[in-house]
């Protein structure tokens, strides 16, 4: 299947390891133009070594901290000239944030700048640009809405949802999309540290997911590259789980 993303122009955030990683890898794979945003751009610099000898397109490496004063818009706009502009944004930047019953305000303060305020500043920065070309694909990844514990990501990721919804209606007619993506248990270097042995992540999946498993990064990155595509047109302001099954809830 042709996605039609050939010349494409992308920024991934969080595109040093896991689903950002794996986001990057298969945007360039499918012919898009790829700018790699993350702290740790060396990581994204051997990404770009390992697509390049697989005959994927080219990834740029931008090292940057979108916690940073003004770093949204400053680094959307040295993502933006480095490809003449920006088409696809992947939301794949963000962490978890576990905090106790009486953790200060400081810390719920931490948790939403890094995953709602800092993803809707860098979204906004680029969605004029693709509404003038009426043109453009926003990819949030997310939380879950079935929390275990006390964690200020999970608030975040949800006003995440709720924001994207609003703005999908604004945008549709421009030919923007915006859809979030909420993974499960998809193995990364995060999982790797709340599972550090495989006995402990058998458990959790045969306890927890149908599928009996974890996910691979690359399963939710083939969901986020269709819906950058021409062939997602239709979807937007969607929020769709990837987790084998293990949301218990319809909608």
């Amino acid at each position: 299947m042709d996605l039609g993303l050939a010349g494409r122009r992308a920024l991934v955030t969080g595109a040093s390891q896991g689903i950002g990683r794996a986001v990057a890898r298969a945007l360039a794979m499918e012919g898009a133009q790829v700018v790699g945003l993350a702290r740790r751009a060396e990581l994204v610099a051997a990404l770009a070594e390992e697509v390049a000898a697989e005959g994927g397109t080219r990834i740029i490496p931008l090292a940057g901290d979108l916690m940073g004063p003004g770093a949204p818009e400053r680094l959307f706009a040295a993502a933006a000239a480095a490809l003449g502009g920006i088409d696809i944004l992947m939301n794949a930047a963000g962490g978890s944030r576990p905090i106790s019953f009486d953790a200060p305000r400081a810390a719920w303060d931490e948790g939403m700048e890094l995953n709602f305020h800092r993803l809707r500043e860098l979204t906004h920065a680029a969605i004029p640009a693709m509404r003038a070309r009426r043109w453009g694909r926003v990819v949030n990844f997310t939380g879950t809405s079935e929390p275990r514990m006390i964690n200020a990501a999970f608030p975040a990721k949800a006003a995440v949802h709720v924001w994207a919804k609003g703005l999908s209606r604004e945008v549709a007619a421009d030919g923007v999309t915006i859809n979030s993506l909420q993974p499960g248990r998809i193995h990364s270097e995060q999982m790797r540290k709340r599972y550090p042995t495989a006995e402990a992540e058998r458990a959790f999946a045969e306890a927890e997911i149908p599928a009996r498993r974890f996910g691979a990064a690359a399963e939710i990155a083939d969901l986020a590259v269709f819906l950058a595509s021409a062939r997602a047109a239709y979807v937007t302001g969607t929020v769709i789980p990837v987790d084998g099954g293990m949301s218990r809830f319809a909608f």
